[in-house]
């Protein structure tokens, strides 16, 4: 099945698809700085597959430490995930966004490229959609960005393309990612944010275990059914597996770059999302209100009839699951992974 490099193989959706990877046959090596993650996630990796990948501490940005692992080891493709991804922190510090997702980038391609490894899988997001368009979201749609984090996805897009033009030996997926929740259905792996979590299910879980009085809910004047803002969620075990589909049904099968939405193409309502909790957890979860965030639209779904067609790859997990799955995690790792 080959060698896959995985970068940012300790975070979340990173571990999950190590997980994923492995139970599919594949070796997997895992490059990460650790900055946004915790190294006992290969722990639960192994707890859960009983094989632990080779890992490496190591920054994207730091190319001889790159060409270390390309020396140790045959690798045949890789999957992207390394990268910052808070929207709020990349307004307040976009250097620090260009240097490491953007710059970062460019190094894993060059020492790919060295050591003659043409096969990538790019983490990018529904972000590159802007605010422009509407939903469903199509892949054939004009992309903008309203933050610096977003505009980081699209111009490594744009830098992907342009390779793939240049040199049709290159064979690169990117995954337009809508918002991934869950966890692993064992409880060993989940969402482990570092900080205060902006994202919506870590702060519902933060809310129900006590760490913050009550739920800020961003907006309850949208032209949506309840006022909320609408969202594709995503289990992050059927997101894992869209990298895989994308690596045996895409990478090794074609050449040049594509994109694909990787969503359920089903939208769900802040409001719901909370009712749905309340229930797997038995507990009332408290909101307060506060106002709109800049850039967040009224509705945002995938169509993701591409990912279906082409990649035979096509998300299974409802809310309740989803919901149940973190909660899961939440209760038998209520400090994290530590």
């Amino acid at each position: 099945m080959g060698k896959i490099l995985v970068t940012g193989g300790t975070g979340f959706i990173g571990s999950h698809t190590c997980v994923a990877l492995i139970r599919a046959g594949y070796q997997v090596v895992v490059a990460d700085n650790l900055s946004h993650s915790k190294v006992e996630s290969l722990a639960r990796i192994q707890m859960i597959t009983g094989k632990t990948p080779r890992f490496y501490q190591a920054d994207m940005r730091d190319a001889e430490a790159l060409r270390q692992v390309f020396l140790d080891h045959q690798i045949d493709g890789v999957i992207h995930f390394a990268g910052l991804k808070a929207v709020a922190e990349s307004v307040e510090q976009p250097l620090a966004y260009y240097e490491n997702n953007v710059y970062g980038t460019l190094q894993l391609l060059r020492v790919m490229e060295e050591y003659g490894c043409k096969k990538l899988v790019f983490s990018s997001s529904a972000t590159v959609y802007g605010a422009e368009n509407t939903a469903p979201y199509r892949e054939n749609m004009e992309t903008s960005a309203v933050n610096p984090y977003g505009q980081t996805k699209l111009m490594i897009e744009q830098i992907l393309e342009d390779i793939c033009q240049a040199d049709d030996s290159w064979s690169i997926a990117a995954l337009r990612y809508f918002n991934p929740i869950g966890a692993h259905e064992s409880g060993l792996l989940g969402e482990d944010p570092s900080g205060i979590p902006t994202n919506l299910v870590p702060c519902i879980a933060r809310t129900v275990m006590g760490k913050q009085n009550a739920l800020p809910v961003y907006g309850k004047d949208y032209d949506t059914p309840d006022g909320t803002g609408i969202r594709d969620y995503v289990h992050v075990m059927d997101l894992a597996e869209g990298h895989i589909a994308a690596l045996a049904e895409y990478t090794a099968k074609r050449t040049g770059f594509r994109t694909f939405n990787l969503g359920t193409g089903k939208g769900y309502s802040v409001l719901e999302v909370v009712q749905t909790y309340e229930k797997v957890c038995g507990k009332r979860i408290p909101l307060h209100t506060e106002a709109r965030r800049n850039g967040d639209v009224a509705v945002s779904y995938a169509d993701v009839t591409r990912a279906k067609e082409e990649l035979k790859w096509e998300a299974t997990a409802g809310l309740s699951r989803m919901c149940a799955d973190s909660w899961r995690f939440i209760c038998q790792n209520p400090r994290g992974l530590k």
